[in-house]
């Protein structure tokens, strides 16, 4: 049975509480229901390498105040075993526990290829038993470097159409003969840059631009397939396609690692228990000589349909003319399992209009900025050469404007084979863009021609938020627009220009915001190890990874990220072992910076400042006023510290007590010598009084107490007076500066920052016709040199504030992975309701409010097996109810005591109805 909670609100006053409350979802007879079963975070995955991997799950009940005391894992090798309950790998028994994340498997040791099929049963607080959940999987892949019994082929030359930076696909295949009947097959394979895989004619899966990006030189990502469904007995052919993605340089500035080589094996299991493997090797055929004429991630795809190879990927084929691959050298010192999920086809968008701005060219307005491709149907004579070009902006004549491209073409080309409908769409590129100008066409195009496909990581969306302010949610819609078209495997900077790299200094903090809205928890885990990856021996970090571009420039900002993202998947996810596999790592930075630029216990290193702040000359990229630009020894020394400061919890998880030590008396040390230069101990402000300078140190607690309302009251003073209640900050400041207003108690001056529609602002984006953030405040009116449109550098902790205090959903720092949640929303003034929902690693969180007349109304969702702490401002305990009845004395509500004006409870699942009037 559910039930409801009432809270009351007393004229400005609100109570603080911690509740708990029933679980929405399925149950079993009252008890609880184990779901949502994931291996290393992800859903039945194929072919990991990980031997003891994490496993987790969450449970649903009707019932309030539900929680786990008890699991039992059973873990087999058939599901016919799993079926009937013999766990032959592992069977846990019961575990008194309410742990129910990160479980490691403790079974038998695992080996390549082996298959586990895994279900798991609970036990709640009453000592009831939950049915078993449905079954779950996960495959193991090639462990050791000995499995793979084939080699890397290629062709390391240009031939025909290849340009210096781009190529055409190469092709190619294996025929081979299947003499049982096939009982499994598993496909292994590594094609870089890019791969397609067919068997029998068929694509294998639904991913694109696979596999995922990687410091090549160290690691290159393989991927999983079962494809016993694609093996009949008796001939069979294998096909593959091979693009050029980012290991062949799309531009001369990038790093080029060769050209395009695979590694393949299919491994076959008979019904008479027999063996086939079929490998790469220099047995396969290949040309370069196919349809996709030239492929480039900047510049776009060229494909000559009269030049396709009907059966070019299945059996009989006529290959004569094709020459033999050759063997190749390994480009990387570890074939790993790609451990997130492929990029795929995530959504289909409709043109809204089409205009024709000059005679037989037309534009297309897709409505919205996007990233991915276009899907063409097209009906023209043969030859026909259709060009499809891509812009997120148009000039007032309607023409496309491109020069926010640099280098990049962002040009596809398709050329007819003359059949009655022709469909294609490109394998190997993509386009950030809202606008495709189509070129070529003999007749006169319409909207169905076209359909835009959206194209990144295939993320779970883990978040929703609205609220009453309009402005509110456009740029909340223009921030999940941005955030999901720059998932490329790694977080990347821009879609559209020359670009696309993983910018460390764009995802610091904003990391935090996205894990609402989408679970980011492989990516950004994944993340870490190309980082890691692409470090130097001596510490040295570049401010971008994968070092496509290498920026190793020793700035403090920018690497920092590597610092406070495990910090951010701890929390969130409880995922430490970010933490832990990369802690060495991360002190060898540490170390590098302290031991090359330290001086008088600063650490004066900065290279770009506080990135794309306002700048005071609308038609220029930065500013060149002094006044307004935070000094850069200031803030590489501020980051630095902050970064102790993380290394000190993270040497305290890992029991590294010495490292943690050493830690903590080098930040006291910095801080005391930060307060003493930075300081100005007359007026009360840090530097040369800017609001960054101020949000930064606040937000990383550097004032002494007694004088943090003083430093606060300067970003209050500049933000009102000198900037009419606008932001000013760039790329670091706007990391801080919404949370640290709340914080100090002006959440209304954050959100007359958010909402503002005059310059400088997302408001102001928004209004002139921005979909997506850009990536300079004055983004219509600066050069094309920087200004791109979809940016997600700026947003800042613009989600992270929507999230955490206007909707107050926080995992508790102590309790990671929201095992208990902090709820503390801030109904500020002007803002009528606010809903959000997140999807935690423990379940469904809600948090809705709204105000009636002089009452608040509030509704929140705990999920089973958690706890939270519900705070409401509020003179007395007397003032709080749950439902029909004081809170202190309604069902699951426990009071804990008062802090600061605050009334505190403690509560468990399930779901509330809290009315303060």
């Amino acid at each position: 049975m559910r039930m409801k909670t009432k809270f009351i609100f007393i004229g400005c006053w609100f109570v603080v509480l911690l509740v708990s409350a029933g679980c929405a979802g399925k149950s079993n007879d009252g008890t609880l229901s184990p779901e949502n079963l994931r291996c290393e975070y992800l859903i039945n995955p194929s072919g990991i390498d990980i031997i003891n991997p994490h496993l987790s799950w969450y449970s649903a009940s009707e019932e309030r105040n539900q929680k786990q005391t008890a699991y039992r894992i059973l873990v087999s090798s058939s599901l016919e075993k799993l079926g009937s309950n013999e766990g032959d790998l592992w069977d846990s028994k019961k575990v008194g526990s309410d742990e129910s994340i990160h479980i490691i498997y403790n079974g038998k040791e695992l080996n390549s290829e082996e298959e586990c099929f895994w279900k798991v049963k609970v036990w709640d607080g009453e000592g009831k038993e939950s049915a078993w959940s449905e079954p779950a999987k996960w495959s193991m892949g090639l462990l050791d470097e000995a499995d793979w019994e084939g080699y890397w082929i290629g062709l390391d030359s240009l031939v025909g159409n290849d340009k210096q930076f781009g190529l055409s696909a190469r092709y190619l295949r294996k025929e081979f003969a299947a003499a049982e009947k096939v009982k499994r097959a598993t496909a292994y394979i590594c094609g870089l840059g890019l791969f397609e895989l067919y068997i029998n004619g068929n694509k294998t899966g639904d991913q694109v631009l696979a596999p995922a990006l990687s410091e090549y030189p160290k690691t290159s990502y393989y991927m999983t397939f079962d494809v016993t469904k694609e093996i009949s007995e008796g001939q069979n052919a294998v096909g593959v396609i091979l693009g050029s993605g980012r290991y062949f340089a799309p531009v001369k500035w990038d790093q080029n690692y060769g050209f395009p080589k695979m590694i393949f094996q299919l491994n076959i299991e008979f019904a008479d228990g027999s063996r086939q493997s079929i490998i790469s090797d220099t047995t396969w055929n290949m040309t370069a000589d196919g349809p996709i004429t030239f492929n480039n991630e900047f510049d776009g795809e060229e494909y000559d349909a009269r030049k396709e190879m009907p059966g070019w990927n299945r059996v009989h084929f006529n290959d004569s003319r094709w020459i033999k691959a050759e063997r190749v050298s390994n480009p990387s010192e570890k074939l790993k399992a790609q451990m997130i999920e492929p990029i795929k086809i995530i959504e289909t968008v409709k043109p809204k209009a089409i205009k024709e701005i000059k005679p037989g060219v037309y534009v297309y307005d897709m409505g919205q900025n996007m990233v991915g491709w276009i899907a063409l149907r097209v009906n023209a004579p043969e030859g026909t050469e259709i060009k499809l070009r891509f812009a997120e902006t148009i000039h007032p004549d309607g023409e496309l404007n491109v020069a926010n491209l640099r280098l990049a073409k962002q040009t596809d080309v398709y050329i007819t084979k003359g059949e009655e409908m022709e469909e294609w769409q490109p394998s190997f590129t993509y386009h950030g863009f809202r606008y495709v100008e189509l070129s070529g066409y003999p007749g006169k195009p319409d909207l169905h021609m076209i359909e835009g496909k959206v194209v990144h990581d295939n993320l779970k969306v883990t978040g929703q938020f609205n609220c009453s302010s309009d402005m509110i949610n456009r740029i909340y819609n223009a921030a999940y627009w941005g955030i999901r078209g720059n998932y490329r495997s790694v977080p990347t900077d821009c879609p559209q220009r020359d670009e696309r790299q993983a910018w460390l200094g764009d995802r610091s903090a904003g990391s935090l915001g996205e894990s609402f809205i989408f679970d980011n928890n492989a990516i950004y885990s994944k993340w870490m190890a190309d980082i890691s990856d692409g470090q130097k021996t001596s510490g040295s970090i570049s401010d971008v990874n994968p070092t496509y571009r290498k920026v190793y420039s020793d700035n403090v900002t920018w690497p920092s990220t590597f610092i406070m993202v495990p910090g951010c998947l701890y929390r969130q996810f409880g995922n430490s072992k970010v933490i832990a596999g990369n802690y060495d790592a991360l002190k060898r930075w540490i170390s590098h910076m302290r031991d090359n630029y330290m001086k008088d216990d600063l650490l004066p290193r900065d290279s770009y400042g506080d990135w794309c702040m306002v700048s005071e000359d609308r038609s220029v990229i930065h500013s060149k006023d002094p006044v307004t630009i935070t000094p850069g020894d200031y803030l590489g020394s501020s980051y630095f510290y902050y970064d102790l400061i993380l290394m000190e919890k993270y040497a305290h998880l890992l029991g590294k007590t010495e490292d943690a030590g050493e830690f903590r008396q080098l930040s006291d040390k910095m801080k005391e010598a930060i307060n003493r230069t930075y300081l100005h101990k007359d007026s009360i402000y840090y530097a040369n009084n800017t609001v960054t300078a101020n949000v930064v140190a606040l937000a990383f607690d550097l004032p002494p107490i007694a004088l943090r309302s003083k430093v606060f009251d300067h970003i209050v003073h500049r933000i009102e007076h000198d900037y009419d209640g606008h932001t000013s900050c760039g790329a670091i400041g706007q990391q801080w500066l919404m949370q640290t207003l709340t914080d100090n108690g002006r959440p209304d001056l954050a959100l007359k920052i958010a909402e503002n529609t005059t310059y400088p602002g997302f408001g102001y984006m928004l209004e002139n016709g921005a979909t997506t953030i850009w990536e300079l405040w004055n983004g219509d009116t600066a050069p094309p040199k920087m200004n791109s449109a979809n940016h997600v550098m700026l947003l800042g902790d613009f989600v992270t504030w929507l999230y955490q205090r206007l909707a107050g959903i926080n995992a508790d720092p102590d309790n990671p992975g929201f095992k208990n949640i902090i709820m503390k929303p801030i109904p500020v003034e002007g803002l009528d309701y606010v809903h959000s929902e997140y999807h935690s690693i423990h379940g469904l969180i809600k948090s809705s409010w709204k105000k009636e007349g002089q009452s608040f109304i509030w509704d929140i969702t705990v999920p089973c097996n958690t706890t939270a702490t519900v705070y409401i401002a509020a003179l007395s305990e007397k003032d709080v109810a749950e439902g029909s009845k004081r809170a202190s004395s309604a069902e699951g509500v426990k009071l804990i005591g008062t802090d600061n004006g605050y009334v505190v409870y403690k509560v468990g699942s399930g779901n509330y109805h809290f009315i303060v009037e």
